[in-house]
């Protein structure tokens, strides 16, 4: 009898968790559409907008910018070793060109701002909604979806493609360095391989894609995850630890069903 009374629980348990869920999505969704509704009501968007850029963009470049070297001039070195035993070392710079415009660059970069500016947005979100800032806002007539949650969305979305860009130039780069400038391969040799061989639609543009729809994920989960916190210090903390734990998870998953559609794998 008390196998029977378990099994019930845990069904009842994942039926309430599947619930949640369900009513999670739905809260997100709806709060997307006003984002979107809002954006489209509002000029004063598009200002705040840019002035969140630097907050978002511009004070991430450095982590970008440093992490890009050196995971750049690590490919670099163990692509060269790797392919010294095979007499290619020619194609280095394809190789490291195509690893990084297709996927380290998209996959680590989005990684990062989630680190970075993810827990940022989330915890800002949730300090704001604690202190009542946001009800205020209801309070005098000042729509706060339009005010601080929209502009946060788009700059962050914004920021996303540049500095994955960003990241792909300085570790391309960076294998350059490493390569040539250390183990003294033909500069020419590296930079007609990467010409030849990286296409501008299927590897820059997809890259792009990736990276728009990495930022969506990341910011669109770290701004529902502050409007949706418990007003508790806790409650911050929980809700920041969901913004990087599911935006990662996201993340990772999302770049194998893209990789897959846009190379014809699948």
């Amino acid at each position: 009898m008390k196998k029977v009374v378990l099994i019930f629980n845990s069904i009842e348990l994942l039926g309430l968790k599947f619930l949640s869920l369900i009513f999670s999505i739905g809260k997100a969704g709806i709060l997307l559409s006003d984002i979107v509704f809002s954006t489209m009501k509002s000029k004063k968007c598009i200002n705040h907008t840019f002035r969140h850029v630097y907050f978002i963009g511009v004070l991430s470049l450095g982590i970008i910018i440093v992490s890009a070297l050196f995971i750049g001039m690590v490919v670099g070195l163990q692509g060269y070793f790797i392919l010294q035993k095979f007499g290619a070392e020619e194609i280095i710079g394809q190789m490291t060109s195509l690893t990084i415009i297709r996927e380290l660059g998209p996959v680590i970069s989005a990684l990062l701002f989630t680190g970075r500016t993810g827990a940022s947005l989330t915890a800002e979100i949730c300090l704001m909604k604690n202190t009542e800032q946001l009800l205020a806002m209801e309070m005098m007539g000042v729509d706060p979806i339009r005010l601080v949650i929209a502009p946060r969305f788009w700059a962050g979305l914004f920021s996303m493609v540049l500095l994955s860009l960003i990241f792909i130039l300085v570790a391309i780069f960076g294998s350059y360095l490493s390569t040539v400038c250390w183990l003294n391969l033909d500069s020419d040799i590296f930079w007609s391989s990467v010409r030849e061989n990286v296409d501008l639609k299927l590897d820059v543009f997809n890259s792009i894609i990736k990276s728009f729809f990495f930022g969506f994920i990341i910011v669109w989960v770290a701004l529902f995850q502050g409007v949706s916190s418990k007003p508790t210090a806790e409650g911050i903390a929980v809700s920041t630890t969901h913004t990087v734990v599911y935006s990662s998870f996201l993340i990772l998953g999302l770049n194998f069903f893209l990789t897959s559609i846009m190379f014809k794998w699948i």
